[in-house]
């Protein structure tokens, strides 16, 4: 496969000066051969194949890659090397030709079929195993949240994308060069290797702004693993050069939209079955009343603070003042929802928390708690029923904040500066609580107003501030903003 089916991309940012060009007065022969590389690497007419010799494309005439390329970087274009020229080619960047006409790889490869594999085969000491897996998710989630293309994590066997993190060479005849030099690349679509994502583990690998972050540079492979070649708008993901932004809430850009969209067309929502004698609610989208008009500004204001949170089949419901806000993967935009309307006698809900593996959740509302199915949202025979049911303390008037750990399979429950832990297996409080939150969650505050576990991660909000937390590690991953969730930007 030619090495310009690989995206190659090295760690920087790229800042242009505005000033006019300063024409070098004298080109060093190193810069001079450089100069040439580069255009040869980035600027080479397409389809000149890799044995093609350098000498011959030194021999010709540069002048022309020479201004194809500073008209794509927004320089002055000269046709002659000089200093800003100069400072563009030595600063780091990604390795794939940036005179692609359409933003896709020549010939438009793509995956011919909707269901897409892909298998993580090495890992990274950086990251823990989850949060590699969830973040790689998430990179995907990215594509298929706007195309008809759904992606599938397997364990073993050989999967349509084969993803690894290894150092130096790693059996692909591009062996990656060590810290702080190239960071990954992959394949574009095809039979065997298309699609392989490869990363370099001698980077350093994290989940902010540290080091490199995986999301984006995941996200900018698998645009070239599903057809995308560079892009010349700044602000897309598929932009030559590495660049950190905020991983909060972040979607794709509109630029990257439309080039994954060109290829794969759009991601439209799953019809719903003609009405029946005997109407079942719909379980991809449940909710009976319409939704109701945006309260106002309080949605997306800095200082807005949750009555609860929790994830229910894979949708986040956020609770504020007897209303719900829904932000699911099957619809569009946010929902905002009256409580009661949904669940008749339950007015405003002061904590929840959901049991995926039973197909059920649990709302809160002063001494009380109801049991809901996940599937229909439809309460369950039998409740509410009193706090100390769940073996809470009398003097426990209103529970603040629950959320259920998928790792360990508890529930933690929260109310005041302290949290219980209880057994769902069991049905049973865990012995030795409650315990208090700064002792065992340090970083998050001294209470919880509502919480819930999304790809591995929990959150906890505390007002308007909202901490991201790993378990694992008792480690505070990045700090937020409520509002943040509700497509607020």
């Amino acid at each position: 496969m030619s090495v310009s089916t690989f995206w190659i991309c090295m760690l920087g940012t790229l800042a242009l000066s505005q000033a006019a060009p300063t024409i070098a007065p004298t080109i060093s022969p190193d810069d001079q051969t450089q100069a040439e590389d580069y255009l040869y690497q980035f600027y080479s007419d397409i389809g000149v194949s890799n044995t093609t010799s350098r000498s011959l494309v030194r021999a010709r005439n540069i002048t022309e890659d020479l201004e194809t390329m500073q008209a794509f970087f927004g320089l002055e274009v000269t046709g002659s090397l000089n200093n800003e020229t100069l400072e563009v080619m030595k600063a780091p960047r990604c390795g794939v030709t940036d005179i692609s006409k359409y933003g896709h790889f020549q010939g438009r490869p793509k995956w011919q079929k909707s269901l897409i594999t892909y298998r993580i085969t090495q890992y990274t000491p950086d990251l823990s195993q989850r949060e590699v897996d969830a973040t790689i998710a998430q990179a995907f989630q990215l594509y298929s949240d706007v195309i008809p293309l759904n992606f599938k994590q397997i364990s073993s066997g050989t999967a349509d994308i084969m993803i690894l993190f290894k150092g130096g060479y790693h059996g692909d005849f591009y062996p990656f060069d060590g810290a702080g030099g190239v960071l990954a690349h992959a394949n574009s679509p095809g039979r065997g290797q298309g699609g392989d994502t490869h990363f370099d583990d001698d980077e350093t690998w994290t989940l902010t702004r540290r080091g490199v972050n995986l999301l984006l540079v995941a996200a900018h492979e698998f645009g070239h693993a599903l057809g995308l070649d560079h892009s010349r708008d700044r602000r897309a993901l598929m932009y030559p050069t590495y660049q950190y932004v905020n991983t909060n809430g972040y979607k794709l850009p509109d630029d990257d939209t439309n080039g994954v969209q060109a290829l794969y067309g759009s991601r439209t929502p799953k019809p719903k079955p003609p009405p029946t004698s005997a109407p079942e609610p719909d379980p991809e989208d449940p909710e009976d009343p319409d939704p109701l008009p945006n309260p106002g500004a309080e949605k997306c204001s800095r200082s807005l603070v949750f009555d609860a949170a929790t994830s229910i089949r894979g949708d986040l419901f956020f609770f504020k003042n007897g209303y719900y806000w829904r932000k699911g993967r099957s619809i569009n935009g946010i929902r905002l929802v009256k409580v009661p309307a949904k669940w008749g006698q339950i007015n405003q809900v002061d904590a929840a928390y959901e049991v995926p593996n039973e197909d059920r959740f649990f709302v809160f509302e002063d001494r009380q708690y109801w049991g809901v199915n996940s599937r229909s949202k439809r309460k369950i025979s039998g409740y509410p029923k009193p706090l100390t049911n769940l073996g809470l303390p009398s003097w426990v008037s209103k529970v603040d904040a629950a959320v259920y750990v998928t790792s360990t399979r508890k529930t933690l429950i929260f109310a005041k500066n302290q949290y219980w832990s209880y057994d769902e297996a069991r049905n049973q409080m865990d012995y030795g609580y409650p315990r208090y939150i700064t002792q065992d969650f340090p970083g998050i505050g001294s209470r919880v107003d509502a919480a819930f576990e999304n790809y591995g991660y929990l959150y906890f909000s505390n007002g308007a501030r909202q901490t991201e937390y790993y378990l694992p590690y008792r480690r505070v991953i990045r700090v937020l903003l409520n509002y943040g969730w509700l497509d607020c930007y």
